[in-house]
């Protein structure tokens, strides 16, 4: 979930307005339940009466990011619904990069496949020129959600070779992007069913898990080592 100083960077100048005052305490306060509890479906309900159903006119980086919320209990078809929000929004720049993301990860998870290369082969011109501005944690969510669409159509290989396409450089002991693309690799390897694959996959996932020397949030290491043992079992 976003920091509530970056959502209020990202909405200006809407945050200069009295009415937006409100809305930010109550985003403020669903960031403090979030740090407390993590993903929860309490979380991604309070934050769609919020966020989504009482706004006239909703901004579409809230609706991206409910999606998100709603991805990381497993949630996928209310994720889906809540993507169908924006399937003919006119978006541009950062908006549309990140439905990008979400429309492809979703529609693979689901098990699309087809729809998901349609859709990539339809914006993958606009993802690939978008993400040359991006920071490296950005250009690796695109690379991991362009797997995601190889795995769902079976091309095991071809999805694992995309994670280290880009040239991703480890940073440190706490680099939680290296560790979502190792998690992500995991996945990869039980959907292949490939199990001495998988065996060495959890292995890379638990040894840079076993690197982090401190955690975003109180029960961000509980949430990694799930996150590792659902992808096992092929679920991410």
């Amino acid at each position: 979930m976003r920091k509530p100083q970056d959502r209020k960077k990202a909405s200006k100048p809407k945050a200069l307005l009295p009415a937006n005052a409100a809305e930010q305490r109550r985003y403020e306060e669903l960031y403090l339940q979030f740090n407390r509890e993590g993903y929860t479906k309490d979380l991604c309900e309070a934050y769609a009466d919020t966020f989504v159903h009482d706004q006239k006119k909703t901004d579409p980086e809230d609706i991206i990011q409910l999606v998100r919320l709603y991805d990381q209990i497993h949630d996928l078809s209310s994720a889906e619904f809540y993507l169908d929000m924006l399937e003919d929004k006119k978006l541009s720049g950062e908006d549309r990069f990140g439905y990008c993301l979400e429309s492809l990860k979703i529609k693979s998870k689901l098990g699309h496949w087809r729809d998901a290369e349609d859709f990539r082969t339809e914006n993958i011109s606009f993802m690939q020129k978008y993400s040359e501005k991006l920071s490296m944690d950005r250009l690796a969510e695109m690379y991991i959600a362009l797997a995601l669409v190889d795995c769902a159509a079976k091309k095991y290989n071809q999805a694992g070779k995309l994670l280290t396409a880009f040239g991703y450089k480890p940073r440190g002991s706490n680099d939680s992007t290296l560790l979502e693309m190792m998690i992500t690799a995991v996945y990869i390897s039980a959907s292949s069913g490939d199990s001495d694959l998988l065996e060495v996959s959890i292995r890379n996932a638990q040894t840079c898990l076993n690197l982090f020397s401190s955690f975003e949030h109180p029960w961000s290491k509980e949430y990694y080592i799930q996150r590792i043992e659902d992808a096992a079992n092929g679920i991410l």
